[in-house]
């Protein structure tokens, strides 16, 4: 079934356990926190959907919870230990820049839990949330060659990173299983943690795509995708949203966003941490395609039927997609 991703996937509450309907007794009273990395929480995209699963639960609870904004990589540490000290708990760390600080403080604050998103930190009171992002991206790749009249697709990643090329992997295998013929062109957008906020920088790499005959560009790559958004829109091209469902952002040159849902992962954090490693991907929810009023005239009744098709078969294991991380290539 082609999915609304705006609705709480059952499977993924599931995936994070029983225990994470509770809160730890020892900190019932205590008030969660979030720190949000690099881009802010209201960069429409991979922060901006942690954000909006703390709403959710300060809604449904009626309690307020902690947050910070990362300006800069050092503060990392400094805003997991500020908030420690004043006895936050849990503390969620959105981002994998956010492990290594993480290990640092979860070590001296043993009594607290705590969830990064993207990162593996092993101890006994820290979740490490993780996302198949390939497998969405899988579909969103299947998506563009099949709307391509090009048959060039493109692909702009924020900082170049091995998450960044899990994604890039796993739309460039998506493209090829739709249209084996279809060329996909790639950029990054730096090396630095700025890649993630750099909208002007994303606007350009994506003019020089169009430039080169792409006509349909995902982006991976928080605040700076605005500015591939923008120039797909100029350029009467289309775009591809990421992580939040970003189909709203220019309705009618969006034609679809590889949702990742860390809305879910930071919900279910402030409900209570289950130490450990969660993988979320298709079968549990994490990722998917969005469909809504916005691109419906753009996904078509054979682009919904090949990418439920694909769906199925990489949840039954019919279909395998590689994963950059786990391999160091993507073939």
């Amino acid at each position: 079934m082609f999915r609304l991703p705006r609705q709480t996937p059952v499977a993924l509450l599931c995936a994070f356990g029983a225990a994470t309907l509770l809160a730890a007794a020892g900190s019932a009273w205590a008030e969660p926190a979030v720190i949000y990395d690099m881009g802010g929480k209201f960069d429409k995209s991979f922060n901006q959907a942690g954000f909006e699963g703390a709403e959710r639960w300060k809604k449904e609870t009626g309690k307020a919870y902690i947050e910070f904004e990362i300006s800069n990589p050092a503060q990392r540490e400094q805003a997991q230990r500020r908030m420690a000290q004043r006895g936050a708990d849990p503390i969620v760390g959105i981002g994998f820049s956010q492990g290594s600080s993480m290990e640092k403080v979860a070590k001296d604050f043993p009594k607290l839990k705590f969830a990064v998103i993207d990162a593996v930190v092993k101890l006994p009171n820290v979740q490490s949330i993780l996302f198949k992002e390939q497998e969405g991206s899988f579909l969103v790749g299947m998506m563009a060659a099949m709307a391509s009249k090009t048959g060039k697709v493109g692909f702009v990643g924020g900082m170049d990173i091995p998450l960044i090329r899990r994604f890039q992997c796993g739309f460039e295998q998506g493209a090829k299983y739709a249209n084996p013929k279809v060329e996909a062109l790639a950029n990054m957008t730096g090396t630095t943690p700025t890649a993630w906020n750099d909208p002007a920088r994303g606007a350009e790499l994506a003019k020089s795509q169009f430039a080169a005959g792409v006509d349909v560009i995902f982006a991976a790559a928080g605040g700076t995708g605005i500015g591939v958004y923008q120039a797909a829109k100029d350029a009467k091209k289309l775009a591809i949203g990421v992580d939040s469902n970003q189909n709203h952002v220019q309705p009618g040159t969006m034609l679809t966003s590889m949702v990742k849902r860390v809305d879910v992962a930071v919900y279910q954090a402030f409900k209570g941490v289950t130490p450990g490693v969660t993988n979320l991907g298709l079968k549990e929810g994490g990722v998917d395609v969005a469909l809504d009023e916005h691109n419906a005239k753009l996904v078509t009744a054979e682009m919904k039927k090949r990418v439920d098709a694909a769906r199925a078969d990489i949840i039954a294991g019919k279909i395998q997609v590689i994963d950059y991380m786990a391999n160091n290539a993507c073939k």
